[in-house]
Parts: C-alpha cells; sequence; structure tokens
C-alpha cells in the first residue's frame, strides 16, 4: 500500500536507481519524501517494460564486486557502509555470477519498491511532473530518457543546451599506459594557452601512411553495435559523428578532419618523406580529460565499434599498444547535464538552488554510479534540512572520485559521463604500478571510514 501524507519535506522526481537510493537516504533519517514516477500513471518511457520502481532496462549486472583492486569494487564496498538500498536489494536478488554482483531484475524491482512502500516517511505518487518546482528541496533523478516536457524546462533553467540528443563519447586512455616513446606532446602550430601542458595540450601518435590505410580498414571491417528501438529516429550532429561514419565517406576523410597532421612536427620522422617536411601522414591525438591529468580522451573518437573491436583496433595505434582504457567509446541518446558548469559542489542547480540532480543525469555511467550519486544527493539534502555543515567524502574514496568528477573536476566544455575508475582517483606515482589498484582500495577504505566518524553518518538524524 501507498502511504499518504499531507506534507512532504523533500520531493524527488524519478523512481529510478538513483530516486530510490535518494527516498531511502532521507526517510531512513526520518525526513517525509513524495517520490513522483511518472510510469504507471499512463506513461512510459521508450526502454522501461514496467512501472517497478529501480527496473534495471539493460544488463542486470552491477559489475565487479571485488573491493580489493577495483573502482566499482569499492564503491559498492563505500555505499554498503552507508546503507545503501540498492545494496541491500542487490543482496536479497544476486545471482551467480562469479566475482560479479548480477541480480534477478524482477526480484530486485520488488524489493527496492517493497523498502519504499513500508516506509512510513515515503509517498509515492504515480505522476508526471512537467516542469522543475518554483520552491522546495527538490531532487531531479529522471535519467537518460527524462520526459521531453521536463527536459526542456530544465533547459529554460540552465541556459544550456545540454539535453535529449546522441551523447558522443569518445575512449578515455589511463596516462601511464601510453608509451610515449613513440608519441609526443604538442598542440598544432604550437598555439598554446596559458592553461597549457609543458610542450603543448595533445599527445600526438603519429600514423605512417601504411598505418592508416590498415586503421581505415579496420574500421571499415569492425563489428559495430545496433541503435535502440528509441535512437532510430533521433539524427546525428555534426559534432558527434562517428568515426566510422566518416571513414565511410571516404579514405581520405579522417585525414581532413580528426586524424589530420598538418601543423604537427614529428620528431621521430628523420626521412622527411612527406611534402609538409616532418608532418605525419595522419595522428591520432590524445586531450587531457582530467585536472589530475591522469586520464586522456582521443579527440574525435566517438564510435559505434563494439568494445571488443575498439580495443583490438585502438592497439594497433603507434604509442598505444598497451593502452589501458578508463572508457571505450559510444554514441547513444543520452539526457545529462554539463554538470561542471551547471551544479555546484552540492549538485545544487547554481540558477536555482533549491534543486539536487542525481544519477545519470548529471553525467555519471552504471547502474552503481548512478545510485551512488543518489545517495550523496539523500544525504545532502538530510544535512541541509537539519542546518548541519555539509563535508563531502575524500577526492581519494570512490564516493567522493565520482562526486569530483561531476562537480568540477572535470572540464566543462568536454565534459562527458563516466563510469567510476582509478583515473578519476589522486594518483598514487610513488607505489609501483602492480600494486597501485589495491592501494587506490586501501586509501580509499580508511579514508572513508575517518569520514563517517567525522561527520557521524551512522547517527540517524
Amino acid at each position: 500500500m501507498t502511504h499518504i501524507s499531507s506534507t512532504y519535506d523533500v520531493h524527488i522526481i524519478g523512481g529510478g536507481l538513483a530516486g530510490s537510493e535518494a527516498a531511502w537516504q532521507l526517510a531512513r533519517r526520518g525526513i517525509k519524501v513524495r517520490l513522483s514516477e511518472m510510469r504507471g500513471s499512463g506513461d512510459m518511457t521508450p526502454a522501461h517494460q514496467t512501472d517497478g520502481l529501480a527496473e534495471l532496462v539493460c544488463s542486470n549486472s552491477f559489475r565487479s564486486d571485488d573491493d580489493t583492486s577495483n573502482a566499482v569494487g569499492l564503491l559498492h564496498h563505500e555505499m554498503r557502509e552507508l546503507d545503501s538500498l540498492v545494496m541491500r536489494a542487490g543482496e536479497v536478488a544476486r545471482v551467480p555470477a562469479g566475482s560479479a554482483m548480477a541480480v534477478d531484475r524482477d526480484v530486485f524491482s520488488a524489493e527496492v519498491e517493497k523498502a519504499l512502500n513500508d516506509h512510513p516517511c515515503v509517498t509515492i505518487v504515480r505522476e508526471r511532473v512537467d516542469q522543475l518546482p518554483l520552491a522546495g528541496l527538490t531532487i531531479v533523478a529522471t535519467g537518460p530518457l527524462t520526459a521531453q516536457a521536463l527536459a526542456q524546462s530544465i533547459v529554460s533553467s540552465t541556459g544550456e543546451e545540454r539535453l535529449a540528443f546522441f551523447d558522443a563519447i569518445a575512449p578515455i586512455i589511463h596516462r601511464d599506459s601510453i608509451d610515449m616513446s613513440k608519441c609526443w606532446i604538442q598542440s598544432r602550430w604550437n598555439k598554446r594557452t596559458e592553461a597549457s601542458n609543458e610542450g603543448g595540450d595533445y599527445i600526438n601518435c603519429p600514423m605512417t601512411k601504411e598505418q592508416y590505410l590498415a586503421f581505415h580498414q579496420g574500421l571499415m571491417l569492425g563489428e559495430k553495435t545496433e541503435f535502440k528501438q528509441w535512437e532510430t529516429d533521433t539524427p546525428y550532429f555534426d559534432g558527434c559523428m562517428p568515426i566510422e561514419v566518416m571513414a565511410a565517406r571516404g579514405v581520405e576523410t579522417l585525414r581532413y578532419g580528426p586524424m589530420k597532421g598538418v601543423g604537427l612536427d614529428n620528431p621521430y620522422d628523420t626521412n622527411e618523406e612527406h611534402p609538409q617536411g616532418r608532418w605525419p601522414y595522419a595522428v591520432v591525438q590524445l586531450r587531457q580529460d582530467n585536472k589530475l591529468g591522469t586520464l586522456w580522451n582521443m579527440v574525435g573518437f566517438q564510435t559505434k565499434l563494439k568494445y571488443g573491436a575498439q580495443v583490438e583496433l585502438f592497439r594497433t595505434i603507434p604509442g598505444l599498444e598497451n593502452a589501458e582504457f578508463a572508457r571505450l567509446g559510444g554514441l547513444h541518446r543520452n539526457t545529462f547535464l554539463n554538470s561542471p558548469r551547471l551544479l555546484d559542489r552540492q549538485l545544487r542547480l547554481r540558477s536555482a538552488p533549491h534543486v539536487r540532480f542525481a544519477g545519470q543525469i548529471t553525467g555519471c555511467e552504471g547502474y552503481v554510479e548512478s545510485s551512488a550519486i543518489g545517495l550523496i544527493a539523500g544525504m545532502m539534502a538530510a544535512h541541509e534540512l537539519a542546518g548541519r555543515q555539509w563535508t563531502p567524502p575524500p577526492a581519494t574514496t570512490a564516493l567522493g572520485a565520482l562526486l569530483s568528477h561531476i562537480t568540477g573536476d572535470a572540464e566543462a566544455d568536454t565534459f562527458q559521463p563516466m563510469n567510476v575508475n582509478f583515473g578519476l582517483f589522486p594518483p598514487l606515482h610513488e607505489v609501483r604500478k602492480k600494486a597501485r589498484k589495491e592501494a587506490y582500495t586501501s586509501r580509499g577504505k580508511a579514508d572513508l571510514q575517518r569520514w563517517l566518524t567525522n561527520i557521524e553518518t551512522r547517527a540517524l538524524v
């Protein structure tokens, strides 16, 4: 039975993973919540099959549960420490999946909905919300398929048209896996700014004609993923054209697009075999993706190649033979904010600070990451209502690293959704590479415990 109360303290819009988690974190602290979910009111998204809360629309996996050497496993650990409803329901619905955490999606959704339905502080209302509320603490957690009217309301409030079109994702590579004996740092024509790295802004991976032609053929022959049904009517934008679509327009297209070598002096080319002098025949450029300098993205390399095909092909690029990918490329319909520009450090809309955002709409990828940001948004709102000062989790924790990426550490001009990964953490260069992942998780666990003690999270408000 749905509880009906006359008043509520926080309005949550969206009953997916993030909204459900935020509602739980508030309710367990005695805060009354109105949880608005469109499904069940006569409306449905193109992706969902049921009206169940926290329905898993794609995979049934929460990925690795290894909290000793894996970033998402560490995030699992941290969420359990914070009494996550998603983690609770996941344990009940768990199915065999080796070291990964996979669930029976129907059992999982039912567990989440039962927990919220049974809680006296939660009012679940099946309704479509078309406008951002003008007052009252609000958490918007409507996910990557936010309804058109609400999306337009968000655009009107933000002034940033970053909603409801294809999300062009370029692969991101861990900096310490790039072989710099085959690459060099330089900006095209040596154009630099005060913020430039030493030598320039780009890592340049040069290709000979033979290497380029083989790469072009690999793009054409590589296995591609298909658009989902609800994506097929969304047109390409020039700024997010898949690299294989460009390649299909002609063998030279990429050389005059994202792989042009003009204005770049290849220090490894001593033959000067090209009319341009030492300009490479073609080049793949990597641009710094986070302020720590640990992650670099492949410029212009959004793609629909399947993940395995991407890894195989991109490791043929000189300097990337042993590349480790923090994220592989993709292109899909998505709704997300340019969060580093639009949200403050507490996930509040700068132009309307009574509104917080949570989940995938903030620019995180993955079930667990979406849930984690919902969890944090709920905690932030609880602290605000209690008049308590909010102290964010340390950037050395998975929660803190993900939150930092969303709210400021990522570059706003190139911001893209991201899974949690160790490239978002403050680096441990002093630790030998083979032991680094274990060091990240050990440091994160210790720092989380200190943070929990300092903010007295375990004591319910």
